[in-house]
């Protein structure tokens, strides 16, 4: 269990390591005996700190959803963290690698509620009554501990690597069985060394349908993405943290993160629920 003082340095050291773009080493490796009730101490302060500039909460993300992540972390059950207004992203705008540290992006079936949820009790049933249209969307996570070398308070803390979204149109969550859904990721644009207009993988060239980079289900996600909403909603009711209407959430990736490069573009094409797509500049 970390001091108060410690709590305060560690958050102003992810800060800092935002705005310059410089990571840092793992918070575990400074601070002997952070646990994950310390972590989300430190999230908050975060998210303390960029409300006081003017950031909105647009809603929450869920990390570590499938079994895999959470074997590898050594844990039983997922994390969480915050949206805010300034992650949002547009398909028609390039994102430039630049802005962040190592960026990735993850595919989600994202959850925008149309009413308020309840917390303590929250099951997926309430979740689908709850969600005004599922939506195919793109996580950009992004970790400002170095290299990736992140452990379980590590994440929690960096606000779960979270960095920003895009979502598509979407659709009523009952016309569609969830954990059915299919998806597959491809990366278009123009390939390493490919600069000539025209030239193979570059953009334009009529060849380029896209390569395939991951496929997934619905159902990766703690076996339907509903189940990861209602955890989160009892998780965070907690701490008395609602889910509100309007607000946006990312339950878990269907399929493994991607790196991502300049001069590419990545298009998650869901069925039944269509593309989302970002650009990278």
């Amino acid at each position: 269990m970390l001091s108060d003082r410690h709590r305060r340095e560690a958050a102003e050291i992810l800060y800092a390591a935002e705005r310059r773009r410089a990571p840092v080493r793992p918070l575990t490796e400074r601070y002997e005996g952070i646990d994950a009730r310390d972590a989300y101490e430190i999230q908050l302060l975060g998210i303390r700190r960029r409300r006081a500039e003017g950031a909105v909460v647009t809603g929450h993300k869920v990390g570590l959803s499938s079994p895999v992540m959470q074997a590898m972390m050594g844990v039983d059950e997922p994390d969480y963290g915050h949206l805010l207004d300034g992650m949002e992203l547009r398909e028609d705008t390039p994102v430039p690698v630049a802005a962040y540290c190592a960026p990735r992006i993850e595919v989600e079936i994202g959850f925008v509620l149309g009413a308020d949820l309840p917390g303590e009790g929250c099951t997926e049933a309430d979740v689908l009554a709850a969600t005004e249209r599922v939506v195919p969307a793109l996580e950009l996570i992004d970790s400002r501990i170095a290299d990736w070398r992140i452990s379980l308070a590590d994440t929690i803390a960096d606000n779960a690597s979270s960095a920003g979204y895009v979502v598509g149109e979407g659709r009523d969550p009952r016309e569609l069985d969830l954990k059915a859904v299919e998806v597959s990721l491809h990366e278009h644009g123009r390939a390493p060394g490919a600069t000539a207009p025209g030239a193979p993988g570059a953009p334009g060239d009529p060849g380029d349908r896209g390569r395939i980079l991951a496929t997934g289900r619905g159902d990766a996600v703690l076996g339907d993405p509903a189940t990861a909403v209602a955890w989160l909603a009892r998780t965070i009711a907690r701490f008395g943290v609602p889910l509100r209407k309007g607000h946006l959430v990312l339950p878990g990736s269907c399929t493994r993160a991607v790196d991502v490069a300049a001069g590419r573009t990545y298009t998650a094409d869901f069925t039944g629920l269509g593309p989302v797509s970002l650009t990278f500049s």
